[in-house]
């Protein structure tokens, strides 16, 4: 039996900044990934079979806020770099710091257990399906959470076509036909989009309608247009008319462009971000369609009566949070809710941590490397946590935050905002009490 001081699991963006921090902090340490090369989300058609993103996609946060504090992203690159780019840039960043030979690919975790002393016990299946076992202090889990598709139980049959965004990969084969997209979020709008330069019709169906937010703001990128200090400490009543007042004098109004008017605040989802979809509605090349009533034969009914024949359906509807290698007892996602505090450290299992499981507003990656600095931190004994009725007690407090400010949905349990909860976590690498050992 292997014993380390620590498994990463998945080597995606937010596993490649596990492994980084804890080599950066002495730490013994396997990397394991399920396909052959690191990029995990952003390696298109990754043959570890979770990747789910389409030919056309870029990101929708910018170059420089999306890079990893220590590594810039090529200069060449433009604002919203392709997926190809951000699959390049993660393998420059896995060989400028040597962290290729730490990561055992084609390999699977098959299953994480927490022992009675504190350690954990984890079983990796290979290619050839030969088994490892590990012996490990802590296990940091960065295995991401756009694998499993959830899709939505609707009444009546469909005799047509129907497929999950995840498996959307180019508008190739749709030319003429008529093609439903339920689910207004980013890849559903993004999808609506692709598909709207072949397809005969393209139709957008949403719930609640979308604040549709374009990449520019007065010619900067989104996510760069407001100063640190003022996305941390603008209170919300002040900050978000502000915000919808600057939105609405680049974009116009949503009903003039012939989108829906939601009934919900502006900041009171995840953002929506799209610079084409507004002016292909107005084309009317996309076409707006409120909720599903029922699925009917050849065509849908929607919740206004309409009727339309389609050919082919696909479900934006986002994805299930889901640990396979855990034992339900451990960690059981209701509704995708999960209890953990600042979204990293299971109140419950010393040393059981989770890597990249937020939903932010704001990039990924500079995220996922404070979260694995903290998570190294603790690890190596800089710094120490608060009892476990604490943090189950601050946990409460973010899920009740949560649940004020966003719309009530299973796209909701993990929100939080980049430069706030960047400066929640790098408190937390600060705090010092009798656990923690001298850094």
């Amino acid at each position: 039996m292997e014993r380390l001081d620590a498994c990463v699991i998945g080597a995606g963006g937010s596993g490649l900044a596990a492994a980084k921090a804890l080599a950066d902090r002495g730490c013994s340490f396997l990397c394991v990934e399920r396909g052959s090369a690191v990029g995990g989300l952003w390696r298109y058609d990754n043959d570890n079979g979770l990747s789910g993103i389409y030919q056309s996609l870029r990101i929708n946060t910018s170059r420089d806020m999306t890079a990893f504090a220590d590594f810039p992203m090529p200069r060449d690159y433009p604002d919203f770099p392709h997926h190809t780019q951000i699959r390049d840039y993660l393998e420059s960043y896995v060989d400028a710091f040597g962290l290729r030979e730490r990561i055992a690919f084609r390999s699977t975790v098959e299953r994480v257990s927490p022992d009675a002393d504190g350690t954990f016990t984890v079983v990796v299946v290979d290619a050839d399906g030969q088994r490892r076992t590990l012996r490990t202090t802590a296990v940091l889990v960065a295995s991401g959470h756009h694998w499993l598709p959830r899709r939505p139980d609707l009444p009546g049959a469909f005799t047509g076509h129907t497929l999950h965004a995840h498996d959307y990969r180019t508008p190739d084969g749709y030319a003429g036909q008529r093609v439903l997209v339920v689910g207004m979020g980013n890849s559903g709008c993004d999808i609506a989009c692709d598909l709207a330069r072949v397809a005969g019709r393209t139709l957008l169906s949403t719930r609640r309608g979308a604040h549709v937010i374009p990449k520019y703001l007065f010619g900067e990128p989104l996510d760069t247009i407001c100063p640190e200090v003022i996305w941390r400490f603008a209170p919300m009543w002040l900050f978000r008319p502000a915000f919808a007042a600057v939105v609405r004098l680049n974009r116009g109004s949503l009903r003039s462009h012939g989108l829906p008017e939601p009934a919900h605040a502006v900041l009171a989802e995840h953002p929506t971000i799209s610079t084409d979809l507004p002016i292909l509605v107005r084309e009317r090349r996309v076409e707006m369609k409120p909720d599903i009533a029922r699925l009917d034969g050849d065509g849908v009914r929607f919740i206004d009566g309409s009727r339309e024949p389609i050919d082919t359906i696909i479900f934006a509807t986002g994805y299930e949070i889901a640990f396979p290698f855990l034992d339900r007892a451990v960690i059981a996602p209701e509704e995708n809710a999960v209890r953990l505090y600042r979204h990293v450290v299971h109140p419950d299992v010393p040393g059981l941590f989770f890597i990249g499981l937020v939903q932010p507003w704001g990039a990924i990656f500079p995220l996922a490397e404070e979260q694995a600095r903290w998570v190294g931190d603790l690890i190596a004994g800089r710094c120490s946590l608060p009892d476990p009725a604490a943090m189950h007690a601050a946990i409460d407090a973010d899920l009740t935050a949560m649940r004020r400010r966003y719309v009530r949905s299973a796209r909701h349990t993990i929100q939080v905002d980049f430069h706030a909860y960047r400066a929640a976590v790098r408190r937390e690498r600060r705090r010092r009490g009798p656990a923690a050992a001298p850094a």
